[in-house]
């Protein structure tokens, strides 16, 4: 942001003494727009989610672009892992259990959601294996 700024102002400010002072003007705006998308782009950047299987329950944790932290607490037995094809920019995976549906992922490129699924049908099956959870 300091030198999108330094270099506004240098340009600016030699177009304003050559006679083209609506330029500082635009320059102006200029680094107030790049300032508000650095700004969206860092808040959106804080956007997580956190998924925690343990002997009892699965946790997922979601902290929004305004930094709001949410956590659910699902029963893994019942839970099913949905992911619909073909995977869309904005197709979640899906996590169902006692007719209720919770969307993670959203966010991920499509083929980090399709890990994502994999790897949670995976942990599941083998939580609902008999015997020691982590061997």
């Amino acid at each position: 942001m300091l030198a999108v700024t330094l270099f506004s102002l240098t340009v600016s400010g030699v177009t304003f003494y050559a006679g083209a002072w609506p330029v500082f003007g635009f320059m102006g705006l200029d680094i107030a727009l790049v300032y508000l998308a650095l700004n969206i782009n860092y808040r959106r950047g804080r956007v997580c989610e956190v998924l925690e299987l343990d002997e009892h329950l699965l946790t997922v944790e979601r902290t929004d672009p305004r930094g709001k932290q949410s956590r659910w607490r699902l029963q893994p037995a019942w839970l099913r892992v949905e992911l619909a094809e073909p995977i869309l920019p904005q197709t979640p995976v899906v996590l169902r259990s006692h007719g209720e549906a919770l969307p993670v992922g959203v966010f991920l490129h499509p083929e980090q959601r399709r890990e994502i699924a994999a790897d949670l049908r995976r942990a599941l099956e083998l939580w609902r294996r008999p015997g020691p959870l982590f061997d």
